[in-house]
């Protein structure tokens, strides 16, 4: 492994959030074209041996991740940093991921409650974010998910996200039809 290898993997390894091609290549003063065969080595590297952890393409960019395997061992070791939702801001995060940008009238009709409450604790835990404001009467906010969504859920981008088709493969029931379709919610 060359010293620009080392160093990347270095930046990788000690930072705290996933990080974008940009960044380091701002931190290296390398070109991005120079970065993307290192950061392919590398990932090939980890990915390919059997290891406790592995090199993720997560969030718009690279961090290393612990295999799903060892999740109950890790879990031992913090136990108080295991992020727990209650159905109310699942299904919350759910709507905003499918349907982004929303407003908050949007989440309360397919809801079918209050989610003002909700709605605080997932911006406050920057797992949504503002998107601006709706070009309509009253100019309510719209709200999308965060790069810490992304992050948390082990999501590249958005088109990660499993399509609803699928979640009718598991069980047909499940979903008759798509509960946020349009045509079905009347909203737009």
């Amino acid at each position: 492994m060359d010293n620009l290898s080392q160093l990347v993997e270095a930046l990788i390894f000690a930072a705290s959030a996933p990080l974008s091609l940009e960044r380091i290549s701002l931190l290296t003063e390398q070109s991005k074209a120079d970065l993307r065969p290192i950061l392919n080595q590398l990932q090939q590297h980890y990915n390919a041996k059997e290891r406790g952890f592995y090199l993720a393409d997560v969030a718009g960019g690279y961090q290393f991740r612990t295999v799903a395997e060892l999740a109950p061992w890790l879990k031992k070791m913090n136990r108080d940093r295991t992020p727990r939702f209650s159905h109310a801001a699942l299904e919350t995060l759910a709507i905003v991921a499918y349907r982004q940008p929303s407003t908050r009238a949007e989440v309360e009709y397919l809801r079918g409650v209050d989610s003002g409450g909700v709605m605080k604790t997932l911006l406050d835990k920057s797992l949504l974010r503002i998107l601006g404001k709706k070009d309509v009467p009253g100019r309510p906010l719209m709200y999308g998910t965060s790069r810490q969504f992304l992050e948390l859920f082990g999501l590249r981008d958005l088109n990660d996200l499993p399509a609803l088709k699928e979640f009718a493969a598991l069980d047909p029931q499940l979903i008759q039809a798509d509960p946020l379709d349009p045509e079905i919610t009347g909203i737009d």
